[in-house]
């Protein structure tokens, strides 16, 4: 498994979850190696069951989300299932009026989310 700096990973029951290590997920730099070690989780691993888990994230920049957009769609392509939880309120109001609710499935909690995938 590659070495990931910005997302901590750990498996249960074939499905692996994501956690972010960052709280705060803005800076251009930091944006570029996160979406490269999403895409790596597809392209190198070749994980088919992901759950981005977003409990320690606090804010994130537009640019970051345009990352999970696409991240999303390189999940899609790859025939994967990609699953996002823990999203803040404050956060999870940019995904609803965004309409990234209607693009990503998103549960409430990490076991609402492994009992789906």
């Amino acid at each position: 498994m590659s070495a990931f700096h910005r997302l901590k990973l750990s498996t249960s029951k074939q499905v692996t979850v994501v956690t972010f290590n960052d709280s705060k997920i803005i800076d251009e730099e930091e944006i570029q190696e996160l979406g490269q070690e999403l895409y790596d989780l597809v392209d190198r691993e070749g994980l088919k069951k992901i759950v981005l888990n977003f409990g320690n994230v606090e804010f994130l920049s537009s640019a970051a989300l345009g990352k999970l957009i696409s991240f999303e769609k390189k999940v899609r392509t790859s025939k994967a299932d990609l699953i996002l939880t823990n999203i803040r309120p404050e956060i999870y109001e940019v995904f609803a009026i965004t309409k990234l609710t209607k693009l990503f499935k998103i549960k409430d909690d990490e076991a609402d989310a492994l009992a789906v995938l």
